[in-house]
């Protein structure tokens, strides 16, 4: 075996120490990399959630005041500017949303019939049908439905804009009342009505009108007095105790 100088121990053991030290810094630097790559994943993913959230929280906010607005005025009295400025938000940030104002009233049109009281239709299959009908009957045609301006049935506000309106929004309405229909009759069925479409056809066109017309009139007594009758006139059509 051949005798290694001194000198030249002393640079293998340094040589050695070097690579260890390397190797540990490297393996330090790894795991940090880890470390780091784990964080940044997470705050990305959690910037994408938030992205996600926040866009459809401003999107709802923007629907929201657009519904508003179509009670208020109708949908063509909406106005971008002022839509915007009740959501808190600027004009220029519409477009990020939207493609353009024909899909933005479309949405909202579709936001509020998902905000109507048609609620209390849907999802009762398993609650007593003279029950679920006598509760949509009663707020449908009362007073407070009559006066409100948010979460009310969009097809008295919209009804008698039909024919000027776009043939997207014009369909969406058509949906809006078969899917009413639907619901009253499938509850009517239940009861053993002898023509359940026939009668939810008739009632339901009577409860609109009825709306409209209470809206307009000016005497609070004989609107009121309309909508009693009306829900009167609807229970007996069904056969609904008073």
């Amino acid at each position: 075996m051949a005798i290694i100088p001194y000198d030249m121990m002393a640079i293998i053991q340094w040589t050695g120490d070097v690579i260890r030290c390397a190797s540990a810094c490297h393996a330090d630097r790894f795991r940090s990399a880890q470390r780091f790559h784990t964080f940044y994943k997470r705050v990305r993913d959690a910037a994408v959630r938030y992205d996600a959230n926040h866009k459809q929280a401003t999107r709802d906010r923007m629907l929201q005041a657009a519904a508003q607005q179509i009670r208020e005025r109708g949908p063509h009295g909406i106005a971008l500017a002022s839509v915007m400025r009740d959501a808190g938000l600027t004009h220029g940030g519409f477009y990020a949303h939207f493609g353009s104002k024909d899909a933005f009233v479309l949405a909202a049109v579709e936001q509020m019939f998902d905000d109507s009281p048609v609620d209390i239709l849907r999802g009762a299959q398993d609650q007593c049908a003279e029950d679920t009908l006598n509760a949509f009957i009663d707020f449908y045609l009362s007073p407070d439905h009559r006066d409100m301006r948010t979460a009310s049935c969009p097809l008295p506000f919209l009804t008698g804009d039909s024919p000027r309106l776009g043939d997207d929004i014009r369909k969406r309405l058509s949906q809006g009342i078969e899917g009413m229909v639907r619901l009253v009759r499938g509850h009517l069925e239940r009861l053993g009505r002898h023509d359940p479409e026939s009668d939810a056809n008739t009632a339901l066109a009577q409860m609109i009108g009825a709306v409209i017309l209470a809206r307009t009139l000016q005497s609070r007594k004989h609107s009121d007095a309309l909508l009693k009758q009306t829900r009167a006139a609807v229970r007996r059509q069904f056969g609904l105790e008073a």
